[in-house]
């Protein structure tokens, strides 16, 4: 999937400008860098729930776009009815309800789960169906480490199964490690390195991304 060039400013101020790019399928591209840096802005941008400053007709190339944001929205009703809401197989369903440890829970209703558990009903609902660019902001930052560790597994799961391309906002840089294929650094709003993940979370060639990673602890010192 093509993402064309794009900026956008609030007032005065420019969070976001990026070049061209490109997310192939079956390839898991993971957005790191410091608060305020224009991941998440990028990701609503790319998913098609933000204007860029400019629009000039699709934003994006053909294809289905499906997109989990920082906090997502719960719909007034019981978790499984959430789930199910976009459709889908219900034996899947079943499936990653069970895996996320929600079937205890799955008649409930949407305002009496914790944070953790209306992430774990977020990622099942994204989940459900195949896309060509999975979207992705922070989607474990409210989960404990179990929990974190099976979404993770089902993420790499729904890459394989569909061949998807996924989009991974994340502060996590051990998470970046196991997951990426590709990096892409955002520094001031700026697509300051993009490649490899071996080579940018170990090798960066550029030093304000070093300097990143060491003060994160991803790169030894």
């Amino acid at each position: 999937m093509i993402i064309p060039p794009f900026t956008k400013t609030y007032g005065r101020r420019t969070v976001l400008r990026t070049p061209q790019l490109t997310f192939d399928p079956g390839k898991i591209y993971v957005l790191i860098g410091p608060n305020g840096s224009g991941k998440s802005t990028f990701a609503r941008i790319t998913a098609g729930v933000l204007d860029p400053d400019e629009k000039n007709g699709k934003h994006v190339s053909d294809g289905v776009i499906r997109y989990m944001p920082q906090k997502s929205y719960p719909f007034r009703m019981s978790v499984r009815r959430n789930i199910m809401l976009s459709g889908g197989d219900p034996e899947r369903a079943e499936e990653l309800i069970r895996r996320l440890n929600l079937t205890a829970i799955e008649q409930q209703k949407i305002s009496s789960l914790s944070g953790g558990e209306t992430a774990r009903m977020a990622l099942v609902r994204v989940l459900m169906k195949p896309c060509d660019l999975l979207i992705l902001d922070e989607p474990t930052s409210a989960m404990d480490m179990e929990s974190a560790m099976i979404s993770e597994q089902l993420i790499t799961e729904y890459r394989n199964l569909y061949g998807s391309a996924v989009l991974l906002v994340t502060h996590d840089l051990s998470q970046a490690r196991r997951l990426a294929d590709e990096v892409l650094f955002f520094q001031e709003g700026e697509l300051y390195e993009y490649g490899p993940a071996e080579k940018l979370l170990y090798h960066p060639q550029k030093e304000i991304t070093r300097r990143f990673l060491e003060f994160y602890g991803s790169l030894a010192k």
